[in-house]
């Protein structure tokens, strides 16, 4: 069973160097599935290809409403080292409206496992971190028990990403990785939030894999936020670019 979900909270354009689409299309698609929120994160600048903080410092310009659905803007920060150190300046991730922080090859070596957890907790202990992304990359093996618990405590999601599930996907072995993560969520209450990835417009909303995986594995739908964008905003917007 496919389940109603009303926002998509991880999704990139043009902008970030190895996406395909415009914000205005993305934000089409998004409305075009039915979508009511959409959060375009673009990479941050130690990604390469990605953009300027200018872009980011002007994301001020943009309306919240496109296409008659809701748009957040913020982004994917890279974690840069085993202390969760990312790589924008606070000043300017008080600024965005979500925070997404992810380990990535080009950013930051896999360590071991308490290195990568390490700076998974560091990060999820950021006060400006909404949501850790992808922590199911068999590249950078993590203790999901401590992760779950830490993001418990601190109040941020941890991320299903559908992208990683993708059987085409880069990532090693999500599968097994995720289902570790959504034990340890159901374990400790920690709730989750379902995302695309999406590099395309085509992709915006997809949540196909992560489904099937959640079905599979009985995760509960209490702990799923994409089911309410009131629910989702209890985790965001802690600054606002509209201050």
């Amino acid at each position: 069973m496919m389940r109603k979900h009303v926002l998509d909270s991880h999704a990139h354009t043009i902008a970030s160097g190895h996406a395909y689409h415009t914000i205005q299309e993305m934000a089409q698609a998004a409305a075009d599935k039915g979508l009511e929120l959409l959060a375009l994160t673009e990479h941050a600048m130690a990604m390469p290809g990605t953009c300027h903080e200018f872009y980011f410092l002007n994301l001020r310009v943009l309306p919240r409403t496109m296409c008659g659905i809701e748009v957040l803007f913020g982004t994917e920060a890279n974690i840069m080292d085993y202390d969760g150190t990312l790589d924008m300046s606070e000043r300017l991730l008080k600024r965005m409206d979500v925070v997404i922080a992810s380990m990535h090859i080009p950013c930051v070596r896999p360590g071991t496992m308490a290195e990568n957890t390490r700076a998974y907790i560091k990060a999820v202990e950021n006060p400006l971190v909404n949501i850790i992304g992808h922590p199911d990359d068999g590249r950078y093996p993590v203790d999901y028990d401590e992760l779950a618990a830490a993001a418990k405590e601190h109040h941020v999601l941890l991320e299903l990403n559908n992208s990683s599930l993708n059987p085409e996907g880069s990532r090693t072995d999500p599968v097994p990785n995720d289902i570790k993560m959504l034990e340890a969520c159901r374990k400790y209450g920690t709730q989750i939030i379902v995302n695309s990835d999406s590099h395309c417009a085509f992709d915006v909303g997809d949540h196909q894999f992560a489904d099937r995986l959640i079905e599979e594995t009985g995760f509960p739908e209490h702990l799923i936020v994409n089911r309410s964008v009131e629910e989702y905003k209890k985790y965001i917007n802690r600054f606002t670019l509209l201050k």
